[in-house]
């Protein structure tokens, strides 16, 4: 499993209650550039359009060696789930604070690309503050540690 893209700013930003792998809809330029590494998950979310779910602000780059018939960046993409996956998530979502993000942009075993997503909760600022102090804390002893 070769990731391609993750956003790190999700597991600081939201407590991770579920997670779902999806596929992606891609165009054949968008597959060239993801396959290159060029994903950015940032900012992006997962939305629900009919009964359909949808990753928008995905920016997936133009293939440098495109022709004029290069992807638009940030378009809405089409994910791919079970229909129990769907309504669970559907009705999970209308619960209050929960929603969907992008966790990473992967290539599986079989060489398709995939997203995992995660059902998540916001967290409130004073868990954040507690995280960072956490990872000082951890930085303090590894640097205790390495100079004995």
């Amino acid at each position: 499993m070769a990731t391609l893209a993750s956003n790190k700013k999700a597991y600081f930003d939201y407590e991770i209650i579920e997670k779902f792998e999806a596929g992606l809809v891609l165009q054949g330029t968008e597959v060239k550039s993801a396959r290159g590494g060029n994903v950015n998950l940032k900012d992006s979310f997962v939305k629900i359009i009919g009964e359909e779910m949808h990753l928008i602000n995905c920016h997936i780059s133009e293939y440098k060696q495109g022709n004029i018939a290069n992807h638009e960046p940030t378009r809405s993409r089409k994910l791919l789930l079970h229909k129990k996956e769907i309504t669970r998530l559907i009705g999970k979502m209308n619960e209050k604070g929960l929603s969907v993000v992008p966790l990473s942009v992967y290539l599986n075993s079989r060489n398709l690309i995939k997203a995992e997503i995660a059902l998540v909760k916001g967290k409130k600022s004073h868990d954040k503050r507690q995280v960072i102090k956490e990872r000082d804390l951890q930085r303090e002893l590894g640097r205790e540690l390495k100079i004995r």
